[in-house]
């Protein structure tokens, strides 16, 4: 049996893990786009628009409320799921660093890709080779995703 490591990040990093995660799944991704196209859906109305099973559309609510990407009010018997806004900025302060990050590396190329052709038996295959320079970042741009 092996020994994993537990590293120690900030909370952010595991709140953007967490949310990834929970985001790893196809219906979850649907599920967030029709509470973000309008909020305060029940899970009946989701079942009403993704053909699953209650008890599935349920399960993956339960994911994305574990992650905080929703957030659940009970009215009577009926339990209402709504957008955790809080959750989507931190997503999102995170990817726009992240994408800001390569719009630069774009503009001075050092990120290429290259396509070979390969020959023989799985010629209709690609193969994709990623070049990277080694990117330094500027105190603006950390100004940037910090705030």
């Amino acid at each position: 049996m092996g020994i994993s490591k537990h590293l120690k990040f900030d909370s952010e990093i595991d709140a953007i893990s967490t949310i990834c995660k929970a985001l790893g799944h196809a219906v979850r991704i649907q599920i967030m786009t029709l509470l973000w196209k309008r909020d305060n859906r029940t899970c009946g109305e989701l079942v009403e628009l993704i053909p699953l099973a209650q008890s599935t559309i349920s399960k993956h609510l339960l994911e994305l409320k574990k992650a905080g990407l929703v957030r659940i009010k009970n009215e009577g018997k009926k339990t209402i799921y709504s957008v955790e806004i809080d959750s989507i900025q931190i997503i999102k302060k995170y990817f726009s660093c992240y994408l800001s990050t390569i719009e630069i590396a774009e503009k001075n190329k050092t990120t290429v890709l290259t396509t070979k052709l390969k020959v023989g038996k799985n010629s209709h295959l690609k193969q994709y080779n990623y070049q990277f320079s080694h990117k330094k970042v500027t105190e603006k741009h950390l100004n940037f995703c910090r705030n």
